[in-house]
């Protein structure tokens, strides 16, 4: 294990600790008193990150609600806010395909679907099943920016690329399966214990490290 890579992860988690305890807290707000609306606003923003930015993918879901449309738009509408979001024609279809599977009475009832989980691997793979455009990394990452997912692992390319550089991978999949997937985040998790970094500051210091700043 490179000692001096370890000890560069430990002075960025020291150097940026006040942003993310501030980013984790928000999550934590999200999961406590966000309505179905903010909630479902996330669910978005995961199923359109795959292989786009994540700002241009959160501006694109701050026009779908300042224009009405997260919760009302055709896929036409949709499509037409996701501006710089790599396959959006699909995307978009995703996206009005998940708010149908998540309401009741043509209402979003995401957050009562998502809480009756007690746990939160269970929550991951009911996403995975059932919400088309979200796999392991995407669920992950929804579920930890609601305050639910704190100790998995976001399998981007930034967290790959950290980890093959501490040696918790030899190389950096081309695919994930499930197997796979699970098999990195053990990996993962077991580092963050030996170099005493919780899982829930390790992803966002590793994404730090690449895209030098803690966003969501």
């Amino acid at each position: 294990m490179p000692i001096e890579k370890i000890d560069e992860l430990k002075a960025i988690q020291i150097s940026i600790q006040d942003e993310i305890e501030s980013r984790l807290a928000e999550f934590d707000r999200i999961r406590k008193i966000g309505d179905d609306k903010a909630i479902f606003a996330e669910l978005v923003f995961c199923i359109l990150t795959p292989q786009s930015k994540a700002r241009v993918c959160w501006a694109a879901v701050e026009n779908l609600l300042d224009k009405n449309l997260l919760l009302k738009g055709e896929s036409d509408q949709i499509l037409g806010e996701l501006h710089g979001v790599r396959f959006k024609y699909k995307k978009s279809e995703y996206v009005v395909e998940a708010r149908d599977k998540l309401s009741i009475d043509g209402k979003i009832a995401i957050k009562s679907r998502i809480s009756r989980f007690s746990d939160v691997c269970d929550a991951r793979e009911w996403l995975v099943r059932n919400v088309k455009g979200i796999g392991y990394k995407e669920a992950s990452h929804f579920l930890r920016n609601i305050g639910f997912g704190e100790n998995l692992a976001i399998l981007d390319r930034h967290i790959l690329k950290n980890l093959r550089s501490l040696g918790v991978i030899a190389e950096i999949p081309d695919s994930l399966s499930r197997r796979r997937y699970l098999e990195i985040e053990r990996g993962m998790m077991e580092f963050a214990d030996r170099v005493k970094i919780p899982m829930s500051h390790l992803d966002l210091v590793m994404w730090y490290n690449e895209a030098g700043e803690v966003f969501k």
